[in-house]
């Protein structure tokens, strides 16, 4: 099913072929380089894997197949406990076709599919439908029923169908191991600067300008209040320095994450103050990077004292973004 709701391949993107389910798949699709993984941020660490399966196909003259699944496979085994989401499928399909491969392939991940063992995976999805001369993943990598292969059985399982196998080892930076989990705890405890880091680009999440309790504007500060979907990666509590995306601007804003203790919130907000910019944004799709922490959630004794930090923050946001 494409994003919009009808049957078939996805919509080409920069001459990307899109296709949901091996059913889309063309007919005359011939032999290809495959790489596999869930890919959820599309970090260094994935950057590297399909970097190597790019040139590795570009060597063989031959195109590269980005294999992902959706939802994540942790949804359907283990109902509630999908992690948070780095990026929407829309996003993770736009930030791996500008590392050059020819077609991004989403699996569905259906109680069908988490049942198939991992020599039937092999044949049906690398062999009968891509026709994988090559599929490179990560050290990491299982798949199959009860995650029962890895990359040694894929290598068996290659030298049986006739195709090869390169695992390579996780990237690491100063012992860290770049991977979903460790960008996801950076976001977690508000660390954004690692988080970009690994990521190798600021951390973004997309979602509705929705109405809110309208405060901002009363004190001086009118918000955007951003809803983003379910399982979205988002920081600590606390206020932000970072960008406001809307209709090809980019635009430098102040960032509140949290339930506004001041006036005794409880439910977690996201609102956006776009410096220099006065307009309604309700209603639109945006996006928000966030590029520095500035302070953590704080209750004040007072709307005053308030303001006066308000003040602050917009002036640290502005010197940080725009010098």
């Amino acid at each position: 099913m494409s994003p919009d709701g009808r049957a078939g391949p996805f919509r080409r993107l920069r001459d990307v072929q899109r296709w949901r389910g091996l059913e889309a798949v063309p007919t005359d699709w011939g032999r290809s380089v495959v790489t596999i993984g869930i890919f959820d941020g599309v970090h260094r660490g994935h950057q590297q894997l399909i970097d190597q399966a790019v040139a590795r196909g570009r060597e063989r003259g031959l195109p590269t197949v980005v294999v992902t699944f959706d939802p994540h496979p942790a949804e359907l085994v283990r109902p509630g406990s999908h992690p948070a989401r780095l990026t929407s499928l829309s996003r993770r399909a736009e930030l791996i076709a500008e590392r050059g491969v020819d077609a991004f392939c989403v699996l569905p991940f259906t109680v069908e599919l988490s049942r198939m063992e991992p020599a039937e995976f092999a044949h049906e999805v690398l062999v009968e439908r891509l026709h994988a001369v090559l599929v490179v993943v990560g050290s990491n990598f299982t798949f199959g029923y009860r995650a029962a292969g890895d990359v040694d059985k894929l290598g068996r399982l290659g030298r049986r169908f006739g195709f090869g196998v390169e695992g390579l080892d996780l990237i690491t930076d100063d012992g860290v191991t770049f991977s979903s989990t460790y960008v996801r705890a950076c976001i977690d405890a508000g660390d954004v600067v690692a988080a970009a880091a690994a990521l190798g680009r600021l951390h973004r999440v997309e979602g509705v300008v929705v109405h809110g309790a309208r405060r901002g504007r009363d004190l001086g500060f009118p918000t955007a209040n951003v809803s983003c979907p379910p399982f979205t990666a988002l920081p600590a509590d606390g206020v932000y320095a970072g960008w406001f995306l809307h209709c090809g601007r980019r635009l430098p804003t102040a960032i509140s994450m949290g339930t506004n203790p001041t006036f005794s919130g409880r439910e977690r907000t996201l609102e956006a103050y776009v410096l220099d910019v006065d307009e309604d944004f309700y209603g639109h799709e945006v996006s928000i990077e966030f590029a520095h922490r500035l302070r953590g959630q704080e209750r004040y004794d007072g709307v005053d004292a308030l303001v006066e930090q308000m003040h602050r923050d917009v002036a640290r946001t502005r010197e940080l973004l725009t010098g």
